[in-house]
């Protein structure tokens, strides 16, 4: 099974590339996916990196507070997406 964590709290600079080499120090990482604004093109400051299921604890374990590019990030898993009112 597949684990979704949320990653918050980037720089508005952070690529998706250097977010995987992050956490690839802790687990084989699926996926990454940076956030970004669709007029501009900017991070939104947040993304969702994919894991295997029991590696998720110990990557959110390590990598919640990690400084990464001068800002500490907010890792934890991620909820279901909510249907919009």
């Amino acid at each position: 099974m597949v684990k979704t964590l949320y990653v918050g709290n980037l720089s508005w600079s952070a690529k998706e590339e250097g977010l995987r080499q992050a956490f690839e120090a802790h687990a084989p990482i699926l996926s990454v996916r940076i956030i970004t604004d669709r007029e501009t093109g900017r991070s939104k400051g947040f993304g969702f990196v994919e894991v295997e299921d029991n590696d998720a604890p110990k990557v959110i374990k390590e990598m919640n507070g990690f400084q990464l590019e001068g800002r500490s990030l907010a890792v934890n898993e991620a909820r279901p997406k909510t249907a919009r009112e």
